[in-house]
């Protein structure tokens, strides 16, 4: 029953977990428009063929960078937008806790959790909110869905001309009479919700349970990129995160359409790993089920399952001729913030930590591995935040804590006085190493945390690229029916009292990455000689040697 309470009042704790639009890919490169896309027009063209092919997370990704080089189009900018909204609703309907317990509410029991939403948004979320903006992205929301095959087809499955005239006509009316309409109070959101609900029931036959959904998540668009509804098994998926222990295989996968699911990453010591299942195989069927044109989602569900049920998998390797069945039986997986720890220079003492996430486990995980380290010999460490997403604030303040001699680490500030807090430094042993910290545009959140202390109390040389640029704090608030709210509640500012979000803190010595180097997450993928940022490092730490006369380590 702890455990429980534990999740009850987790919302209190303040959380950092960066939103970058989850893939479930993690290699590190950023998005890149291919070559022969030379104008916006053409990169609209493109945009649409992956939204045409239902390729949402490729659509995203080029209206991304498209975005970036055009940053003034607006049509690439909706197009961003449209397929962020197709993906969420496609999620949605690939969720079995969406499906089986939400979409069973009935009309009233809906009604209840758009209020209970909305409310919790007014008095948390870190920007004032007006209903009509909320209600206005939920009447979007519903618009674009009602264009989605993955939702007509749960909804309205036989599609006949008709149909598809009254789909048009209700869209039409959608947008004439509800797409900017003027709200004051909750109480007119509840009723312009309930309204369009009755409507949609009576003029499509449609669950007006499904009405309902589309204005409390798609509503959450009109929040910061961090924000949003949470189905039951993404709360769930959210608290093994924080929690670094999940139930499964131990894979990170990307579903690649018509080649499967791609293992981008197998953790150490997994029933995946023990299995024999490599980075770089495909899995293309699921317990018979061919899934090379699944969605990493839709796979996802096939491969959840209870403490020790079996999954088969069939597996492509890197050759034709490389194909293989496993069995693969779940259990219980501890995901490490800190995957490798070793020294890369026995004679200079230099020292390597990766870390990949600030979990309730990272301090304990870090106290083992400099312990490991001094023992071998380390004079200077170079700590690797690539590609680190973010976690927990308290995680980030207790490792800079073993750092940092004195001083303010971090500080939040919010829209009410619950979420103003300053983090000190306090611990008594701290490790004085030469720190070299390696960080870049995938560097989010809490790794920021880090990378701005250690900037403003001048610790380490940073080393890399600019990192990601999120300077705001989220917390959890469990709603009814075993959802919840991830809302961002506060900003976080570094020592010197700055928030760079959306800026990114920049590195002492950047690395230019060049295209055809990819780097990943997990144990070390790349070898020294192939990985630049490390080789920049290496230096960086050698000369931080020569410069200064080392005595003891704590």
């Amino acid at each position: 029953m702890a455990f429980g309470l534990y999740r009850e009042r987790l919302w209190l704790v303040l959380l950092l977990i960066c939103a970058l639009f989850a893939t479930n890919s993690q290699a590190l490169a950023a998005p890149k428009l291919k070559s022969d896309i030379k104008d916006a027009r053409q990169a609209l063209q493109a945009g649409e063929e992956f939204e045409r092919t239902r390729r949402w997370i490729d659509a995203i990704e080029h209206y991304e960078a498209s975005s970036k080089k055009w940053p003034d189009d607006r049509d690439l900018s909706y197009g961003l937008r449209r397929s962020k909204i197709h993906f969420g609703v496609e999620r949605r309907y690939s969720d079995s806790s969406f499906r089986t317990n939400l979409l069973k509410l009935s009309q009233a029991d809906s009604l209840h959790l758009f209020d209970e939403v909305i409310n919790k948004i007014k008095s948390h979320f870190v920007d004032p909110l007006n209903s009509g903006t909320f209600v206005a992205h939920g009447t979007e929301s519903l618009y674009i869905a009602l264009a989605n095959e993955k939702f007509l087809d749960h909804h309205i499955p036989n599609r006949r001309t008709a149909s598809r005239d009254n789909i048009a006509q209700f869209r039409k009316m959608l947008f004439d009479r509800y797409w900017n309409k003027r709200l004051e109070g909750n109480y007119a959101a509840h009723q312009t919700v309930s309204e369009v609900a009755g409507l949609a029931e009576s003029q499509l036959g449609l669950n007006s349970t499904a009405v309902v959904l589309e204005y409390v998540f798609g509503g959450c668009h009109a929040l910061d990129d961090y924000s949003n509804c949470l189905t039951p098994d993404r709360l769930g998926d959210l608290y093994d995160n924080i929690d670094g222990e999940f139930v499964g295989l131990g894979i990170e996968m990307k579903a690649e359409n018509g080649r499967g699911l791609n293992l981008v990453n197998v953790l150490a010591e997994s029933p995946a790993a023990e299995a024999g299942l490599l980075a770089g195989d495909y899995i293309v069927s699921i317990d018979g089920h061919d899934c090379r044109n699944m969605s990493t989602d839709e796979a996802a569900g096939r491969l959840k399952g209870t403490p020790n049920s079996q999954v088969r998998l069939d597996i492509a390797g890197l050759t034709a001729a490389d194909r293989r069945t496993v069995n693969v039986t779940r259990r219980a997986v501890h995901v490490k913030s800190i995957p490798v720890a070793k020294i890369v220079d026995e004679s200079r003492g230099v020292g390597y930590i990766q870390m990949t996430g600030f979990q309730k486990g990272s301090p304990a995980e870090l106290d083992e591995a400099l312990q490991k380290l001094n023992r071998q010999g380390m004079r200077v460490l170079i700590w690797d935040l690539r590609g680190n997403p973010g976690g927990l604030l308290t995680a980030a303040v207790e490792v800079l804590d073993r750092f940092i001699d004195n001083g303010v680490l971090v500080s939040t500030k919010g829209r009410t006085s619950d979420q103003n807090f300053s983090y000190s430094a306090h611990r008594q042993q701290k490790w004085n190493v030469p720190l070299v910290l390696l960080t870049d545009e995938n560097s989010a959140s809490a790794s920021e945390i880090v990378a701005g202390a250690v900037r403003d109390h001048q610790r380490g040389v940073i080393v890399g690229r600019k990192t990601y640029g999120k300077w705001s704090v989220q917390s959890i608030f469990p709603i009814q029916r075993g959802t919840g709210l991830r809302l961002t509640t506060a900003k976080f500012y570094s020592p010197a009292g700055k928030t760079l979000g959306k800026i990114g803190v920049k590195p002492d010595v950047e690395v230019e990455l060049p295209d055809h180097v990819v780097l990943h997450r997990g144990p070390m993928a790349n070898s020294l000689e192939d990985d630049p940022d490390i080789r920049k490092a290496l230096d960086v730490a050698r000369e931080q040697l020569d410069g200064r006369r080392i005595g003891s380590n704590r």
